[in-house]
């Protein structure tokens, strides 16, 4: 069942005051639901509101003189499935015996969308002149409501959708850029939970007013709530901002209680920008600010568009995406300096799209981490990479450890630990590896920023057999507590520091080397990744570092990759065996 319209208090009082009979309904599910009567028409059937209501909509045709039944219910539902007019004369009972009713019906689209019948009813039976006096106060009423903002005395969306073309064009013809402002009043729900009803009808109507004198020449129109949209003449990017600030600060300083006005979205047409798209766009600038209560005015650009499609095609379509395994692992190898043996993989996130083709990390990973969805592919890289274990072994290909990257915000959706163990469990990984051979890898970043829950969480893991290593240690928020304060097996830096080697007199040089030694005597093992050149593996090695990672001698492939290479005789690199990765653990 759809959900009922629901009128705005404002509007809704002012409908119930009119003195002709109205009615406003919906059809849901094939049933007529009445929403409002008015009080002429509480007066026509005799009634107070609340029966006034319930006899419209159960028994109204007990009233209607049978004969005149069939050709009513008829009329009643042909205009119900928008085949014919709501337009009919027929015979209801009062306690005077039947009077002549005229009943005449539109469909009335309302500021969310939702379609409504507004029947109207009137007694011919009375004089012709007090009928007369009825239709023309309908006539009149249907222009004014259905074009003008009963709170604000503003145009509302419907003028705008009527007129506002005439009005695009009229500027254009002036030589002028139109330009359409959407304005979205800032904590409405809350000023009106503070300061109550009244106080935030005041507030719209001051906001209402505050607009009219700032775009003096501008058609500025309530389009619903606490939403106001203005079309005017662009006057360019800085005087439309400055306005807009020029309005909150005087809303600020004249509303009751505390605001900050409104945030606004601003798109200056372009050459066959057509008024609904503009709205959109102004819509989509608008919301573009989010939360930011430091910006109260933005501009649409193509370039943020742009950006938002590509965000909503990855929400969209990143459930198909991991059903149908278009995000596939690929594995990029972890060198041990000393031996020039592969130790290990990290299992890297590649999304394969077939229509937008590769999408990459930097695109899908953001956008995952803002709608907070990255638990979903961490658990699924690590399932992908439990599927893949019996291939390895099938292709005698060693069982090298895989770490996995997790976010802090994993930790606060699902229980990690149990996750992993239960995956472990369902795939049966035991028969070939045990869990140490799974590494969870963490950012120092979410470490440095991460709750008590979160650190219990990692401890969890340490019991359960998992092996956790910090990434990015180094890219700025380096402290050297994790040395005491953090079980970490592994430290993993950042490879800007490895890029920049040289700078500062070689700083970089002396910090790598003097943590390694750090980490060393505190039992932690070491890992830099970027390493590119000969010269930083040679450099790395000689500053006691005992991982690397890096293009220099692997880049990220799929295992379909590494088979290949392997039944093919093409070289795959040597690899650490079980005894050589205990010993160098242990030290």
């Amino acid at each position: 069942m759809s959900g009922l319209y629901i009128f705005p208090d404002d509007v809704r009082r002012v409908l119930e005051a009119q003195p002709i009979a109205l009615v406003y309904d919906q059809y849901i599910d094939g049933k007529v639901v009445p929403l409002l009567v008015s009080d002429g028409f509480c007066q026509l059937v005799g009634k107070p509101r609340d029966m006034a209501m319930a006899w419209f909509a159960e028994s109204q045709f007990e009233r209607v003189h049978p004969d005149d039944v069939g050709s009513l219910k008829r009329i009643s539902d042909a205009f119900a499935r928008h085949e014919g007019d709501y337009n009919m004369l027929f015979r209801a009972r009062h306690p005077d015996g039947y009077h002549y009713l005229h009943a005449i019906g539109k469909w009335q689209i309302m500021p969310d969308g939702t379609e409504l019948a507004l029947l109207c009813y009137s007694d011919v039976s009375q004089s012709k002149e007090e009928i007369a006096r009825m239709t023309e106060r309908y006539r009149l009423f249907q222009q004014d409501a259905f074009y003008t903002d009963a709170l604000t005395g503003l145009p509302n969306i419907n003028y705008l959708r009527q007129f506002g073309e005439e009005r695009v064009h009229a500027l254009r013809v002036e030589g002028k850029t139109p330009m359409l402002i959407y304005c979205d009043v800032n904590a409405m729900r809350f000023y009106n939970t503070q300061y109550g009803l009244a106080r935030g009808d005041e507030l719209l109507r001051l906001i209402g007013q505050a607009l009219g004198e700032v775009f003096p020449d501008g058609l500025v129109t309530r389009a619903s709530d606490d939403h106001f949209v203005v079309l005017d003449a662009y006057p360019g990017e800085a005087e439309a901002k400055a306005r807009i600030l020029a309005l909150n600060e005087r809303v600020k300083t004249s509303a009751f209680g505390a605001t900050t006005g409104i945030q606004a979205g601003i798109f200056a047409f372009e050459a066959n920008s057509a008024l609904t798209a503009a709205l959109d766009h102004a819509k989509s600038a608008q919301k573009r600010i989010g939360s930011d209560l430091n910006q109260s005015v933005r501009i649409f650009s193509r370039e943020a568009e742009s950006h938002d499609w590509q965000e909503r095609y990855i929400l969209d379509s990143f459930p198909g995406a991991l059903q149908s395994g278009f995000i596939k692992v690929y594995y990029q190898g972890i060198d041990r300096l000393e031996t020039g043996k592969c130790a290990g993989f990290e299992a890297l996130a590649r999304w394969v799209d077939p229509v937008r083709g590769i999408i990459s990390p930097g695109e899908f990973i953001p956008v995952l981490e803002k709608y907070h969805l990255l638990y979903k592919l961490d658990l699924y890289m690590m399932e992908q990479v439990c599927r893949e274990i019996p291939i390895r072994m099938e292709n005698k290909y060693p069982p090298l450890p895989v770490t996995i990257n997790f976010a802090a915000q994993d930790f606060d959706y699902i229980d990690v630990p149990a996750a992993l163990n239960e995956i472990y469990a369902r795939y049966e990984i035991g028969k070939y590896v045990p869990k140490d051979f799974f590494v969870v890898e963490i950012t120092e970043q979410d470490i440095a920023t991460a709750t008590e829950r979160f650190h219990e969480a990692m401890r969890e893991l340490k019991r359960s057999g998992f092996r956790l290593w910090l990434d990015d240690f180094g890219s700025g928020y380096s402290s050297l507590n994790v040395f005491s304060k953090f079980d970490i097996d592994l430290i993993k830096f950042d490879m800007d520091l490895l890029r920049n080697l040289d700078d500062h007199g070689g700083l970089n040089r002396r910090i790598i080397t003097a943590l390694a030694g750090v980490a060393r005597e505190s039992g932690i093992h070491t890992l830099v990744e970027g390493m590119e050149t000969e010269e930083q593996r040679q450099f790395l090695k000689e500053a006691g570092i005992e991982l690397a990672q890096g293009y220099l001698f692997h880049r990220p492939e799929p295992l379909d990759s590494f088979l290949y290479r392997l039944h093919t005789g093409h070289a795959v690199g040597e690899c650490e065996t079980d005894e050589e990765r205990d010993r160098y653990r242990k030290r």
